[in-house]
This record gives C-alpha cells, structure tokens and sequence, in this order.
C-alpha cells in the first residue's frame, strides 16, 4: 500500500468515528432534554399521607395426629390406637373483624363460615390440616383458632392441641425427642400459591446434629412430615430450626413417648420466639412433685448461635418470685440443648423469665400422672409442651369439650422481671356466635402469675374474681375462648390458655399459647416527584 493509500485509510477512519461520536452527542442530549431538572424546591413539597389497608389475617392449623404404622394389625390387645382420635378445629373472631372462611389447606373448598362482627364456630371430624382466614377491618381482625386430637387409649394418649399460627419464613421449635423411647414427626403445612422449600438445622444434647442438607419441598395447599428420628436419630432432646423459601409455612412437631407399653403423653411442639436474649414461658401449670420425680416438669433451653453462655432462669409464682436452686447461673454450652429440673414446685401455676448473655431459646415440658393400665407395669404419663411467647394481647380458642384456665403472668421491662407496679388486662369471654359472655379488667402485681379457670372470669363482676364458679356455669359443648387486650407501659402480661379433660384414668392437657393481635401498619408518606414529569 502507498503511502497516499495509507493517508486515504487513516482519513476515512478518522471521519467515521467523528460522526459516531456526534451521534452519540446527539442521543445523549436528545435523553437528557427528555429529562427534567429537579426544581430547586423539591424539598419542600409536602408530603401526602397515604394510609396503608390491613391484609386479612391467615391462619395455619394441624390436622388430625399422625398415628403409628403399625395401627389395626395384629392382636387388637396390642393395637397402638384402640380408639379412633376425636379431631377437631375451633375457630373464633371478635369485634372488630370482618367475615371469615375455615378451609382446607389446599383450599378446594369451603367447610364453613366466620360471620363478620365476631363468630365461634367448631368443626367436627376434622380431616386435614387447615386455613383459617379473616378479612380486616379498619384494622386487623381479632382471630384465634385452635386444631386439636383426642385420644383416650393407646401409644398416643393424650390431649395434642395447638393455637392454629400465623405462616412464616422462619421457625423455632424447642420440644421433643428421638431416643428409642420417643417419636418426633415435623409437619410442614404449606397454605400458599407457590412451592415453599424448606432447610432445617437440628440441635441435641451435645450440639448441632450433622445433616446431610437435603432441602424439603413442601407444594401449594399440601402437607409434608420428615420424621426427625430418620435424619437425627438418638436424640434425648432436639431443638429444630425451620427457614423456608419461596413461601410461608406453618410448622409443628408431634412428639410422643412411651415407655414398654405404657403411653407417655403426645403433644404438639409449636415454634415460639426466635433466638432472644430474654424469652418468657407462660402457662407453666404444674402438679406437686418431688425433686427427683423422673416425672417433673422441665424448663428446655439452647443457645443456638454457637457460643456458650450462662442464663438466669426466674420463675414468678403466685406469691412472687419462687427461689429455685441454682436458677441463677445455668451453663449452657454452645448449641447443646439443656433441661433444667423444676421437680419440687408446689402446685400452681408460673410463669419463667429466661435472661442469657447470648440469644437463646426457651420452652418448658409438664406433666399429669395417670392410671396403671392392664398391661402396664406403672401409670401412663400426659404430658404438655409451652412455648416461649411475646408479651401482649390476642386471642385463644378452646378445643370443645375441655376446661380452660388462664394463666397470666406480670413481666417488668426491668433487668429484674419482678420491678416495677403492675399489668392490666382487659378481657372478653367469647362464647358460641361470637356472644360476649362476660367482660373482666384485671390487675397482676410485677413478678407474679395469676390464674382464673373460665368458670371464675364468667362468673366475676368488674375488676372482682370471685373463687366459686358456680354462678355462672360455662357451657362445655360450644366453643369457649379469651381476648385480651394488654395495657402498655413497662410492666406487661404474658399469658396462655390451659385446656384440660378430666377422666378416671387421669387428666389429659395441652398449653395454648394466644395468637397475637395484629398491628395497624403505619400511613405512608408519599411526596410528588417533578423528575416523573407529573406537575
């Protein structure tokens, strides 16, 4: 090539990336005329407050126990369920809410119907896991539902109910066992419109479990168990910890035992507070026992977050706060699960206040002794687990048929639980309909726990409890329930509803923690742009 050739190239080249930068100069002021300069008083254009509409409120409830697989084989002698379950779902609203449904889980139909202005409403032969779902108000409805399972003989004896809970992300359930003596079944209920999938971490006695990390799909509308035992075998104690993605579920673990033949109590472990540095266990409602009562209820802690700690457990009675030995300063190693004894409480009901120097959980296990059966060597056991709860108002349903006792115990913001003056409550005794059977103020000292059975608040007048129920008898065959609404400042009520079957062979239980009122979401300021070109 020439060196004029070469000149004719260079020149060529150079005009072509002139005129490309001057149509990109042109594009960028053509994009830039198109957008307007902030006006110099942008700042001071007032905001709007726009008011955010409460959702309706959802709620997941178990469906009937899962029984044994060995049931209705063999010699009918040894049939793990001689008796068939009594499942039922009950469900209440209080003013203010709006109208509501019951459904299945997978929401192919409509089983019945919550009226708006407060409803009571039980379902019989309940076959499935369930939705509960409520429309608002001006603001969110007041709900409560309960699942529960009767069985009066057999491997799963036991009253197993659980306040029906809000779907959520991330679970935290401390209860249960995977020894030989112990099944433990976690049931994930999806009521959602798309796939949830699910991780879980375990904890035992001496730390985190090794997994294998398989994820668990859990699909629209159905139900999903992973036996515990299968992937963290031999386990006197577990702590789960449930993360879904994709979608919220409601989760629950079915923890039965049995020792030889004889039943040791099935219940449902429900998820409680997430990983605190306080947690509260309401509805501790115990027996008398003696220290070394291999029977006594336990307080179960864990400090999940792998570092060791040292926790001060304070239980507020009755009569104030009860003195238990070597409460003050319980070691708790990092990630292992420890039950400490309550063995020697008198009778009565407590409420514990767990303060760690680490964020960690709390649940308590209590008992009810029974009768020796035919082929027993000893009398079966009942047994009921409660969760950690925040502090506050909501609402409890009773499972027909049982007897209900309210347990509220008076917690002090304070580093000491027992500060401080007292909590007020405000309830109303919801009854079949929705009926307001009776409405009650009451007052708890700072670090106490009070407890009134159903019979006592209908029969009660004003701020005054009295102690014989028999003015005004509850009715045992609808459905019977408590809302309660806490006032605030710094000493408030954490509380449960305490359902109970009485019978010759002893009396079956179950702790049902409240489902919490929902909260108004704040107005939402909303200011013109000028940039949007909108004025």
């Amino acid at each position: 090539m020439t060196e004029t050739s070469r000149s004719r190239v260079w020149l060529g080249r150079t005009a072509r990336a002139a005129s490309g930068l001057v149509a990109l100069g042109l594009t960028v002021v053509v994009v830039a005329a198109g957008t307007r300069a902030p006006a110099a008083d942008d700042s001071t254009v007032a905001a709007t407050r726009v008011p955010v509409p409460p959702s309706a409120t959802t709620l997941v409830c178990p469906g009937p126990l899962i029984l044994p697989d060995d049931t209705g084989r063999g010699d009918s002698a040894f049939d793990p369920t001689p008796v068939a379950p009594i499942s039922t779902l009950a469900a209440l609203t209080a003013s203010p809410s709006g109208a509501g449904t019951v459904a299945p889980l997978d929401g192919s139909t409509t089983w019945t119907a919550l009226k708006a202005g407060g409803d009571a409403i039980k379902v019989p032969s309940v076959a499935g896991p369930s939705v509960v779902r409520v429309q608002p108000t001006e603001v969110p409805a007041r709900v409560a539902a309960t699942g529960s399972g009767l069985v009066t003989a057999g491997d799963l004896r036991g009253l197993a109910a659980a306040s029906c809970q809000l779907p959520a992300g991330d679970a935290w359930l401390l209860g249960g066992a995977t020894d030989l003596a112990s099944t433990a079944q976690l049931v994930l209920d999806n009521p959602g419109t798309t796939p949830a999938e699910v991780a879980l971490e375990v904890w035992g006695p001496n730390g985190v479990v090794d997994l294998t990390g398989e994820r668990y799909l859990v699909a629209p509308g159905a139900e999903r168990v992973v036996s515990l035992g299968g992937i963290a075998a031999e386990q006197r104690r577990i702590g789960v910890h449930v993360v879904a993605t994709g979608g919220r579920i409601g989760a629950h673990v079915q923890d039965s035992a049995l020792d030889g033949f004889t039943p040791g109590g099935t219940e449902l472990v429900v998820p409680g507070v997430a990983p605190a540095a306080r947690q509260v266990v309401p509805g501790i409602s115990v027996v008398a026992s003696t220290v070394d009562d291999p029977d006594a209820p336990l307080l179960r802690l864990l400090a999940p977050g792998g570092m060791a700690t040292t926790a001060k457990v304070t239980l507020l009675g009755p009569a104030g706060v009860y003195e238990l030995p070597g409460a003050d300063s319980v070691a708790l190693g990092a990630g292992e699960v420890t039950d400490v004894p309550l063995g020697g409480l008198p009778a009565g009901s407590y409420t514990a206040v767990v303060d760690a120097g680490q964020p960690v959980l709390a649940s308590s296990v209590m008992t009810r002794p029974g009768s020796i059966g035919e082929l027993d060597d000893h009398p079966s056991v009942e047994r009921a687990w409660a969760a950690t709860a925040q502090p506050g108002g909501g609402a409890a349903a009773l499972p027909p048929g049982t007897q209900g006792t309210l347990v509220l115990g008076a917690v002090s913001s304070a580093a000491d639980a027992s500060d401080g003056g007292s909590a007020t409550g405000h309830l109303r005794l919801i009854g079949a309909g929705g009926a307001v059977l009776a409405e009650r103020t009451i007052h708890i000292p700072a670090g106490t726990t009070s407890s009134w059975t159903l019979d006592e608040l209908a029969a009660g007048t004003g701020d005054v409890v009295p102690t014989d129920p028999a003015a005004v008898p509850v009715p045992r065959a609808g459905v019977l329930g408590v809302d309660l609404a806490v006032d605030g400042g710094a000493v408030t009520l954490a509380w449960a509803l305490v359902a109970e079957v009485p019978r010759a062979d002893g009396t079956l239980f179950s702790v049902l923690d409240p489902v919490p009122a929902g909260h108004t979401a704040p107005d939402v300021p909303v200011r013109e742009d000028a940039r949007l070109g909108t004025r």
